[in-house]
């Protein structure tokens, strides 16, 4: 069995991808869906469900609305990350914001991280 795949959040995962939000489209359809190399949407790891991963190069790529930083969200996502290091993967964060006024910035960043 594969410690990093949790077969009940499948179907959430596949609501999530029909569900993205607008940030999360314009990097999907703008930057990610263009790399030369495969890139999963809302993929589940664990118990957790990503929103962007680049198995490759074992990145998860999150796009965090407001809530991730109340201090409940601030919470899950240090335990969220602190699982991903624990299993190898990098976690590149970036806000709503980050996306709809650095867009080139944040692909830039993607892009450096991914190939290192």
């Amino acid at each position: 069995m594969n410690k990093t795949y949790n077969a009940g959040l499948r179907d959430y995962s596949q609501k999530l991808r029909k569900d993205m939000t607008k940030e999360e489209r314009h990097l999907w359809y703008d930057f990610l869906k263009k790399l030369p190399f495969s890139v999963n949407r809302q993929k589940v790891i664990g118990n957790y469900i990503v929103d962007f991963y680049i198995a490759k190069a074992k990145v998860v790529i999150e796009v965090d609305g407001s809530q991730h930083y109340e201090s409940k969200g601030l919470e899950k996502d240090k335990e969220r990350d602190s699982y991903f290091r624990e299993i190898g993967i990098k976690v590149l964060r970036y806000t709503n914001l980050d996306i709809n006024q650095r867009f080139e910035a944040v692909c830039q960043d993607i892009w450096n991280n991914e190939i290192i």
